[in-house]
């Protein structure tokens, strides 16, 4: 594993430019943005929004990781053509503006993979997203909470290189799945930045990495044996409440493990 320890904007008390300083200033290395969008900020394609964001990584040294289109939780993947392939498009320009090499989009709320249908559409979309992603240099990542054998199938559907699945460490766990036998069988489709969390939030408070109920630990060791090409680890619990000392306490933790030793994967 590189070493490298991220933040996700859209939990974090700042947005924007301000996120990324705040992120250099507690000492990460990068920063997931977020596209935005009704109820989650400013969307990043407004005008000089882009070079503000490239600016304020330059000048503090912050590595611009991904961007997210958490916005699809509320429009659905599974809506028609003419709805997700323009927001689709203006994720994946903006990516590239920005010059990160990962979009995120996630399957969750209004986009959740919840029967055959919706898995065929979200195949079918994705397929096409994938392609237009790799026009522009990029990779997509799509984030579910399917079985092994489910994601690979999604995986298999989509049939592109392009292509990518996330992984993140609790919300499988909410499913009732193992993640550490989870990355034994989809190990070789994920895609090099892991979301870390270790549990749901309690009383408006994410437990510390670690000290929850989601085996992180295990989760950690199984990506290690899996010789996993981890690139970052991204925090994703919740730092909304500005509280320093839990942000600094995860920081530590996951830099720890991020210098894990773990053999680069060839071929992917």
């Amino acid at each position: 594993m590189t070493g490298l320890v991220g933040l996700a904007e859209w939990r974090l008390p700042a947005a924007g430019a301000e996120a990324v300083r705040l992120a250099a200033a507690v000492g990460a290395d990068g920063v997931q943005l977020d596209f935005g969008g009704p109820g989650r900020g400013e969307v990043i394609d407004v005008p000089g929004r882009i070079d503000a964001l490239r600016a304020a990584a330059d000048a503090v040294g912050m590595r611009l990781l991904a961007l997210s289109g958490n916005h699809f939780n509320d429009v659905g993947l599974l809506s028609g053509a003419n709805v997700v392939q323009p927001l689709m498009e203006r994720l994946l320009d903006a990516a590239a503006a920005l010059g990160v090499p990962l979009v995120l989009v996630p399957s969750f709320r209004r986009s959740a993979i919840d029967g055959p249908d919706a898995f065929d559409r979200t195949a079918r979309t994705l397929a096409w997203a994938a392609e237009q992603a790799a026009a522009r240099g990029l990779l997509l990542a799509n984030e579910n909470v399917l079985a092994g054998d489910r994601a690979r199938a999604l995986f298999d559907a989509v049939g592109s290189p392009a292509f990518r699945l996330v992984l993140d460490t609790y919300n499988p766990v909410a499913a009732g799945a193992n993640v550490a036998e989870l990355v034994a069988s989809v190990a070789d489709l994920l895609a090099d930045q892991v979301h870390l969390k270790d549990g749901p939030d309690r009383d408006g408070v994410s437990p510390l990495l670690g000290a929850g109920d989601g085996g992180l630990g295990e989760t950690i060791a199984a990506l290690a044996a899996q010789r996993v090409p981890v690139h970052a680890f991204v925090l994703e619990n919740d730092y909304r409440d500005g509280d320093p000392k839990r942000l600094a306490t995860d920081l530590a933790w996951a830099r720890q493990r991020a210098w894990q030793p773990s053999a680069t994967r060839t071929g992917r």
